[in-house]
């Protein structure tokens, strides 16, 4: 924005808004945006600090009634001035444009009230730099403090199911259809009670064997200590990598920066990383049955 004059950046696009916009919507737009590009959040990208630097700017002549009262008038001029310039011909526009220049150069050096529109607001710019942006400070401050807290979220350890699987075992031929008493769908019923259920595969090439994900350590930890299935044939809950393992947010994010559901594509795509998911699920069990056997 700095290369470019104030009156040929459209400060209501850069922060995506309607002119008649609220300062409350004026702010909480900023903040939108702010948090998206800040030069912390995207320490490897070099525009990133451009981009917040552009957004500050705006936020602070579109929240001070002065400067954007300045701001406005010269956008409204200029898009008046485009009207009436389409209905020109070249040669009439050329005598106007230089009539224009005329009686700019003409308002130099005059009293304030003999500036032009481009003048006044360049005035009021001015103004705000010697003044200094209070509102600007502090929505920068919680800007960071926002950016600092959710960073700090992201080293706390959370709860990765597919990190903490857990080896169901019971007794079963090979040549037995029942598969022991055991299915899917009891085991389910067994399980629930726990909690949530991320995923549950029985073992397609061995008898008495499945795998359980569940969606927190909790419900894990008490599934292994308690749960023993039927009476006439317990089941054994083991984990598969020994203890629990939790990891950061920050992992988590990383992982899964790839997809998200704003669109339809994103969708696909999960639905097919979800389906690659349980197809290594299967494979981690049929390598452990081979180790087993």
């Amino acid at each position: 924005m700095a290369k470019s004059k104030i009156e040929d950046v459209d400060l209501y696009a850069i922060l995506d808004i309607q002119i008649t916009a609220t300062d409350s919507e004026i702010k909480k737009a900023y903040r939108k945006k702010a948090l998206q590009c800040h030069p912390d959040k995207n320490p490897d990208n070099p525009k990133a600090a451009e981009t917040f630097h552009e957004l500050s700017h705006a936020l602070e002549i579109l929240t001070d009634k002065a400067a954007r009262a300045a701001y406005d008038k010269v956008l409204r001029a200029k898009a008046a001035a485009k009207l009436r310039h389409q209905e020109l011909d070249s040669k009439r526009q050329k005598l106007k444009e230089d009539l224009e220049r005329r009686e700019r150069e003409a308002a130099l050096g005059g009293s304030k009230d003999n500036l032009t529109d481009e003048q006044k607001l360049a005035e009021e710019i001015k103004r705000l730099q010697r003044e200094g942006s209070r509102l600007l400070q502090e929505e920068q401050q919680r800007m960071k403090e926002e950016i600092q807290k959710s960073m700090k979220n992201l080293s706390e350890p959370v709860w990765d199911s597919s990190l903490n699987r857990i080896k169901i075992s019971w007794k079963a031929e090979k040549s037995d259809p029942g598969n022991g008493g055991y299915n899917e769908t009891n085991l389910r019923t067994f399980l629930k009670k726990y909690g949530p259920i991320t995923a549950l595969i029985m073992s397609p090439a061995k008898k008495g064997s499945a795998l359980v994900e569940f969606g927190t350590k909790e419900a894990s930890e008490m599934a292994v200590e308690f749960e023993k299935g039927l009476q006439e044939n317990p089941l054994t809950l083991k984990w598969l990598h020994k203890k629990p393992i939790l990891t950061t947010k920050k992992d988590l994010q990383y992982t899964n920066s790839l997809v998200t559901d704003r669109d339809y594509e994103s969708l696909v795509l999960t639905k097919m990383r979800q389906a690659a998911e349980r197809q290594r699920l299967i494979e981690e069990m049929l390598k452990e049955d081979e180790v087993n056997k």
